[in-house]
């Protein structure tokens, strides 16, 4: 494993193809069935933090079911295959332009989820109920389905939120809740893509990463034409319980304003808040047999630094498990974008990578110092979730208090800074030639207006060196220049690399590119 730690501006600066994208899964049951159950008191909030701080106080106690019947052995297809009944959605039929799918158990859904609805009366439950599902002919003969639907025992694995983001006519899937504590959003026009996750434990670590999972959720009944939904879960791990709240707006951009209470069972020292999860298979810098130019959900990690500073990292599969830390205090914001957005970059129909979102956290309040936090994971595929990005405290979470934080999470084709700065567009690295020792790199930035007509290259690496640095306009391009150098790589397996456009006036007039060089 490699593992580097940036300074910036002189400060100490699952499977998951088996879930994302698919469209099938689940229903609720009809509100008759449940919602004549006696509510329970609920406070919101309030009320799912005093759980977690209870939960906390115990030992851990797993969710996992053993799945019977039917659900015990599904395969990917065969799972898909367990369609929703449109009729039986919550909230189907009312004044909310909100549906939900309440998602069954199976293939690697293994947790059981216990799934309320709130009004203003209380909280009630829904109680599992698999004849609230269809089970496709292709897969599931009728003596099948029926031993499906008598099934007893199991619970719900998730639920999927509907909303018409899109046309007014159409309960598209917006956001989905499912596995551990993993969820994902789009905005209009996207397809789902990377993840994000409630909490990250010990991830990239010796002795192994541990997943928290979301145990309980509670979903606020909309108001009549209401423009957002909030969402509260229970959180548990044999490190830690806590509280989530989740205020979800559709949109164009969708966002996520989300707050997390935390209550250690241990001192947590390899924590991380705010954690996102993507794929990078290939770009313009691996060299892969393959069709496509490139396949990634992500290709950089983006950061706005507590002092302003912009950084674009581009993402690699690495040889060797390679782990990076930035260290900063109180950061404006940091995520996983997907810059490309033309068809012809992956040449995908049926991907389309081109469609996939960017994820943006903004930290709300005070998160001291600590570290933006890259793991990337070498892959042979694109079917696994290779890349991790998180927030990482400098002060461990001590058990038996209470740790809040909030941030803003944003689904949309680009992260939501308006900096005027230039940047990055693509990178790409390839031998130099007539120099097999060297290596050539090759950097487009993009200006949102005409580039200035001087600018000067400022290029530093940590080890090794460069040579012949250039700066020239793309042809057919009045917005964006391309550096190009030579770098001779140390005898050292890893080296940093960093490039940042300067004005006339030296002023920058480009984001921070910084790269990690391996063999």
């Amino acid at each position: 494993m490699s593992s580097s730690v940036f300074t910036v501006f002189g400060q100490a600066a699952l499977t998951r193809r088996a879930f994302v994208g698919q469209a099938a899964a689940a229903a609720a049951m009809p509100a008759c069935a449940w919602a004549a159950e006696t509510p329970t008191p609920f406070a919101g909030f309030d009320t799912v933090v005093e759980r977690a701080k209870a939960l906390a106080e115990g030992s851990y106690q797993s969710p996992r079911m053993d799945l019977t019947g039917p659900f015990a052995d599904l395969n990917y297809d065969a799972y898909r295959a367990i369609r929703v009944r449109p009729e039986s959605r919550l909230w189907s039929g009312e004044e909310s332009p909100f549906t939900v799918d309440l998602l069954p158990p199976g293939m690697i859904f293994h947790d059981a989820v216990r799934i309320h609805v709130v009004d203003d009366s209380g909280a009630r439950e829904v109680p599992f109920d698999a004849n609230t599902f269809d089970f496709h002919s292709t897969y599931f003969d009728e003596a099948t389905a029926a031993a499906a639907r008598a099934t007893e025992g199991l619970a719900w694995s998730g639920f999927r939120l509907r909303f018409p983001i899109n046309k007014p006519d159409i309960e598209d899937e917006i956001a989905v809740f499912q596995g551990a504590s993993y969820f994902r959003a789009i905005g209009r026009g996207q397809l789902f893509g990377l993840s994000a996750r409630a909490l990250a434990v010990a991830t990239a670590t010796p002795g192994g990463e541990e997943f928290p999972v979301f145990k309980e959720f509670w979903l606020q009944s909309p108001a009549p034409n209401a423009g957002e939904v909030t969402v509260f879960g229970l959180l548990d791990s044999p490190s830690v319980a806590g509280a989530c709240a989740f205020v979800i707006r559709p949109g164009a951009e969708t966002t996520m304003t989300t707050t997390i209470a935390l209550f250690p069972r241990r001192e947590l020292t390899e924590v991380g808040l705010a954690p996102l999860t993507s794929m990078y298979w290939f770009g313009h810098r691996e060299t892969v047999d393959d069709y496509r130019p490139a396949v990634h959900d992500s290709s950089g990690l983006q950061m706005v630094t507590g002092w302003g500073q912009r950084l674009w990292r581009p993402l690699a599969n690495p040889t060797t498990l390679q782990v990076s830390q930035f260290v900063d205090r109180n950061p404006q914001g940091f995520g996983l974008a997907q810059r490309s957005r033309a068809f012809t970059h992956f040449q995908d129909a049926e991907a389309r990578y081109d469609r996939r979102p960017s994820a943006w956290v903004e930290p709300l309040g005070d998160w001291g110092p600590g570290t933006v936090t890259l793991v990337e994971i070498p892959t042979g595929n694109e079917f696994n979730d290779n890349i991790v990005a998180f927030w990482q405290p400098e002060i461990p979470l001590l058990a038996g208090e209470e740790w809040r934080f909030s941030y803003r999470l944003y689904w949309g084709e680009q992260p939501p800074d308006g900096a005027s700065l230039a940047r990055v567009v693509d990178t790409r690295e390839g031998a130099t030639v007539n120099a097999p020792e060297r290596r050539t790199i090759v950097v487009d930035f993009a200006f949102a207006e005409k580039a200035p007509e001087e600018l000067r290259p400022v290029v530093r690496a940590s080890a090794g060196s460069i040579d012949h640095v250039s700066v020239a306009d793309l042809p057919g391009e009045r917005d964006g220049v391309r550096v190009a150098l030579d770098y001779r790589p140390p005898d050292a397996n890893a080296a940093e690399l960093s490039l940042a456009l300067l004005d006339a006036e030296d002023a920058l007039a480009s984001e921070t590119w910084m790269m990690r060089w391996t063999r």
